[in-house]
């Protein structure tokens, strides 16, 4: 008798479906028999503007040591980061994409035994981490959107050795302002780790807002999680971090792969930490694109979740999937979110003017092809 090799997995790992990111325009391309040029991606939450002209300086200039392995304690890059956000050396903890920190977390301190809280509509590698691991995960319902923080505190128990909050929050784009994030902070029992998810930090502007790295002081069982795939441009280097006390950067260090984060990365977010202007038309980009798709919403009448991020959740109906082939066909790529329990919404990734009046043009056209549309 043939062998089962899925039945082999563990338990949780069985239970699992691969993660589906957005679809790469190759890919689309392939199926439809679209010129690749003509394509445009709106679905992955990447930067338009293209990468920085230092961090492509430093990447290129990396390449001449493909031979050598990277350095496995990423001097460098640490010492920036300590520079930039004035913290220690040994707070820091270097990952392959965020992902890569969130899931060496969820490994040093959650286990079988454990309960892990996160909110319903929320990232959706926190409850894979969690599966995999075996640990028992508690969808915390949402309240508009996002996280209800009064009901995530309230169901931490005896057994929760973490909560994953993501601030702003990936799909939905919502954000608690920094007195909600420590008011949560405050009703957390001290030997229940938070993991506060700022991927999409470098896109909030003022003091209303929470950083997490300010709060690390006061709050000894919080680790701040943070990218350079967002803001910063490096989607493809895979370069995120987390900052902790330095005892728990000591676990997680213990945990981390050996050079987990490669030399090309480790050069190229070097680099652009010193690109304030490349970040500054990071936001600008940003911040007027959402409010060009928000305003060709309302033009269409169609309901939208407001977002801190640099993505956007539109509701489209009944019809999302069919819509979501349909902008396929127009050589638009946005991201289907029914996996987070949002069947009639759409994530639109925030593009370069022209490719969000595109993306709106192919909307339109779609919803009246639908028959929502006039």
């Amino acid at each position: 008798m043939a062998v089962n090799y899925q039945s082999l997995a563990v338990k949780g790992v069985q239970a699992l479906s691969p993660y589906q990111p957005g679809k790469p325009i190759e890919e689309l391309a392939r199926e439809l028999g679209l010129n690749p040029a003509e394509i445009i991606k709106l679905a992955s939450n990447e930067n338009p503007l293209g990468p920085s002209k230092l961090a492509l300086a430093a990447a290129r200039k990396a390449l001449d040591e493909l031979c050598l392995y990277p350095d496995g304690n990423g001097f460098d890059l640490k010492q920036a980061l300590a520079n930039r956000f004035g913290v220690a050396m040994n707070q820091i903890t270097l990952g392959n994409g965020s992902n890569d920190v969130l899931e060496v977390i969820a490994r040093c301190f959650a286990d079988s035994d454990s309960e892990v809280v996160f909110s319903q509509y929320a990232f959706a590698v926190y409850p894979i981490v969690t599966q995999a691991i075996g640990a028992r995960g508690i969808a915390v319902p949402a309240k508009e959107w996002g996280h209800d923080l009064d009901a995530m505190s309230a169901a931490i128990t005896e057994r929760t050795k973490l909560v994953f909050v993501a601030n702003p929050n990936n799909p939905t784009g919502t954000v608690h302002r920094a007195d909600a994030i420590e008011a949560f902070l405050d009703r957390v029992p001290e030997q229940v780790l938070v993991v506060l998810d700022e991927a999409y930090c470098e896109y909030l502007t003022g003091e209303e807002y929470p950083d997490g790295i300010k709060l690390l002081g006061r709050y000894p069982n919080l680790i701040v999680c943070r990218t350079f795939s967002k803001a910063w441009g490096l989607a493809a280097l895979r370069v995120g971090y987390s900052l902790s006390s330095p005892e728990i950067a000591d676990v997680l260090n213990r945990v981390r792969q050996p050079f987990n984060v490669d030399s090309v990365a480790l050069a190229a977010a070097t680099a652009v930490l010193n690109d304030e202007a490349y970040l500054n038309r990071s936001r600008e980009v940003n911040t007027a694109g959402l409010r060009q798709l928000a305003d060709g919403f309302d033009r269409m009448g169609l309901p939208y979740i407001p977002s801190a991020g640099n993505f956007i959740a539109v509701e489209v109906g009944e019809r999302a999937a069919g819509i979501y082939q349909s902008l396929l066909a127009h050589g638009v790529i946005v991201r289907p979110v029914a996996g987070y329990g949002m069947p009639r919404h759409l994530r639109v990734s925030v593009g370069l003017p022209e490719e969000n009046e595109r993306f709106l043009d192919a909307l339109a056209q779609s919803l009246v092809a639908a028959g929502q549309g006039g």
